[in-house]
């Protein structure tokens, strides 16, 4: 019993450990203290760009965001003392997009322009 109780603890902390490991490589810092994250989405047009980048300003912490259509990256410069990396990936799914391995939420990407669907030949 002992054993299994250590071998259940040892592959918590090994999972555990692998996504705490995600989340710091999206991450870099700035000498100032800002958080700088990279999140791969789901956006395939200027629209898109907008869009995201309209819905990170009224994100608590963040000072700045810039989405690259060509790459589908989005660069979030923010305080990491006010919002964390996995609450900014989960307010891009609220908007309608991926991120990262997040799905978008489904209502919110219903909601987008018709040119903003992943699903549509562009």
């Amino acid at each position: 019993m002992k054993k299994l109780m250590i071998a259940l603890v040892a592959m918590v902390a090994l999972t555990l450990g692998g996504k705490a490991q995600q989340v710091t490589d999206s991450l870099t810092y700035t000498k100032d203290g800002m958080a700088v994250a990279k999140i791969k989405t789901s956006a395939v047009c200027d629209m898109c760009k907008e869009t995201l980048e309209k819905a990170m300003a009224y994100e608590k912490g963040v000072k700045k965001s810039d989405l690259n259509v060509d790459t589908k990256i989005l660069t979030i410069t923010f305080d990491p003392k006010k919002t964390s990396l996995e609450t900014l990936r989960i307010a891009v799914t609220k908007t309608g997009y991926d991120a990262d391995g997040l799905a978008a939420d489904k209502n919110a990407y219903d909601n987008l322009n018709a040119c903003c669907k992943k699903d549509v030949l562009h």
